[in-house]
């Protein structure tokens, strides 16, 4: 853990040298400059104060209070503005100032015979710069948004956030104060007082436009784009093997040479006698239940349980679908239940009524719980969609499998479980072709930030809105964006019209999710350099993916397994993509 504070501390630190901080550069150092002494210090601990609960507790907030996070930039934008204003106009600024007096003397007593010395408006100016500012972020701070994003904050989280966060302050504050003294010790710079004060008046109100309309990314994208070293540096810096393993414990992730491997050991799938693996967790945290009322492991004791830990979007969870609802159809008269936890890997895939259009779609007539807030999963200590937890009549764990395949295996030990619980009606297994995938093929490769691999654009993905260029040449499963993108921590998003995403992958059948803007979105694909027509996938009608809503959507379907070059033509902006996954 020290190791990883350290270079949590170093990557905050030098964050003051990266394109990303120099939009809110003008408006620290125009806040500093014309404040009283404590004017700095107000600033850069607004800055760090605002961005680091926002990070951590927007997730917690929108939950109990569903809002527009949008609105927080809104505002941050009309204060910035109405500071420009103030200084502009000095009888504006006297005003603001008597107001944010006033409003801090009523959680802070009155002092006597003190002078504002700046802190309270530096600290107002600052806590809005924390809510516009997006820092470029590498592997410490996408794990720790990541974590933030799904309600996993824990002490040891906010004592990494807290080394990075100084590490930004440190070099905030030395530019803020080095700023202010330029401008109040130098002759040259005191005779023009009153109009630098208009100018950077003007340099605030011109800020807040552009992060208003969004220009400000587009800026930032020209910035990296003259700098693209610095990313390159980041990502080297804290991707040593100290640091990543750090990290994957910091996010629970447990690795052996690379692979993701289950929390506890199990005997074979195959034994005999079905060992007992323990007491079967309950259903916990679940926001929804469909198909059925709430539902409790006591509430099934006498059954046998499946619990399914299932995602709508995931390829991997669709392909054992035909199995565990024919499990469900075949057995369910027989003492057999199917609980499907919908656990999203996606944000949108929280929305009951995209689970609600899964369900319907895949013929889905067992319970669903939705485990939004992922208690359930952790309570089974899961890693993986899918996952397999078969449950004796008793409560006890007595099978799990983990992905794909296996499927005579778990049917021969649900048919164990119910004769050992008193029926013996079944011999015979589904037979439903197996389409788990028997050899090589391009792996789930994700689009956005924190769980990114495989990215080959001439410059470094970097978070937030860059210019990305095709590289001289792209390898098998390799992808490159083309054009103005914005790289969030789960997905990628068209900024530009025209812009395009290239994968070269070795599979049959291509896999997308992809959240519209509009159901007017348009995306054509081409494969090697040709619009698909007899290779498209079933939701692509001459040359164009058919978007209707967030989901899975199925590109192309190759005669073979064979390498081939994806091409997407995006031809509106506000699409967002999320992962894409193979098949044949």
């Amino acid at each position: 853990m020290t190791i990883l504070l350290l270079f949590a501390f170093l990557s905050g630190l030098v964050t003051i040298a990266a394109p990303c901080i120099w939009p809110i550069l003008p408006i620290v150092l125009s806040s500093a400059a014309t404040g009283g002494k404590s004017r700095p210090l107000g600033v850069t601990l607004g800055i760090i104060i605002s961005f680091s609960i926002l990070t951590l507790s927007t997730a917690y907030v929108v939950r109990i209070i569903p809002f527009d996070t949008e609105w927080l930039r809104y505002i941050s934008v009309a204060i910035i503005s109405l500071l420009g204003i103030s200084l502009i106009i000095p009888s504006i600024g006297a005003y603001f100032e008597t107001a944010v007096s006033q409003l801090s003397s009523i959680f802070q007593p009155a002092q006597k015979n003190t002078k504002d010395s700046g802190f309270k408006s530096g600290l107002l100016t600052g806590l809005s710069l924390g809510v516009v500012w997006t820092p470029c972020a590498g592997p410490i701070l996408a794990t720790i948004a990541t974590l933030a994003a799904t309600r996993a904050v824990s002490f040891d989280l906010i004592l990494v956030m807290s080394a990075y966060m100084i590490g930004v302050a440190i070099p905030l504050f030395t530019f803020s104060v080095f700023g202010q003294r330029l401008f109040s010790k130098s002759r040259t710079f005191s005779k023009y007082t009153g109009s630098l004060q208009k100018i950077f008046g003007v340099i605030m109100i011109a800020t807040a436009l552009l992060i208003l309309t969004g220009y400000d990314r587009i800026f930032q994208t020209k910035l990296l784009n003259a700098v693209p070293s610095y990313s390159q540096f980041l990502t080297k810096l804290e991707s040593n093997s100290k640091v990543t393993q750090q990290l994957d414990t910091l996010a629970g992730r447990k690795t052996v040479n690379d692979q993701p491997i289950p929390s506890m050991q199990f005997p074979k799938a195959s034994d005999a006698d079905l060992p007992k693996l323990g007491s079967a967790p309950d259903f916990v945290g679940i926001e929804t239940w469909l198909n059925s009322e709430a539902l409790t492991l006591d509430d099934l004791k006498g059954k046998v349980v499946l619990v399914d830990f299932w995602t709508y979007t995931c390829i991997n969870c669709i392909r054992t679908l035909p199995y565990v609802t024919g499990w469900y159809e075949k057995y369910k008269d027989d003492g057999f239940v199917v609980v499907g936890v919908h656990t999203p890997e996606f944000e949108f895939e929280k929305k009951t009524e995209n689970v609600e259009g899964a369900i319907e779609q895949y013929k889905i007539n067992y319970p669903v719980a939705q485990d939004n807030d992922f208690k359930t999963w952790r309570a089974y200590d899961n890693r993986y969609w899918p996952a397999k937890y078969l449950i004796d009549a008793h409560g006890i764990v007595r099978f799990t499998h983990f992905g794909e395949g296996e499927y005579k295996v778990t049917e021969e030990n649900i048919q164990k479980l119910l004769k050992e619980a008193g029926s013996t009606k079944h011999t015979e297994l589904l037979n439903i072709e197996e389409k788990t995938p028997s050899s090589r093929q391009s792996p789930e490769t994700y689009l956005g930030f924190s769980r990114m691999a495989g990215f080959s654009s001439k410059e470094q993905p970097t978070l937030g809105t860059s210019s990305y260029s095709l590289p001289n040449n792209l390898n098998v499963n390799n992808f490159a964006l083309v054009g103005i993108w914005d790289i969030q921590y789960e997905h990628s998003e068209v900024v530009e019209p025209g812009s395009g995403l290239l994968y070269r992958f070795y599979a049959k059948d291509v896999y997308l999710v992809i959240t519209p803007k509009t159901s007017e979105d348009r995306i054509a694909v081409f494969i090697d350099d040709e619009i698909v027509t007899d290779l498209a996938g079933t939701d692509v009608k001459d040359g164009f993916i058919q978007i209707d809503e967030p989901r899975l959507y199925h590109l192309v379907s190759l005669d073979e397994k064979k390498e081939a070059l994806l091409q997407l033509n995006f031809q509106t902006p506000g699409t967002e993509v999320f992962a894409f996954t193979f098949g044949g």
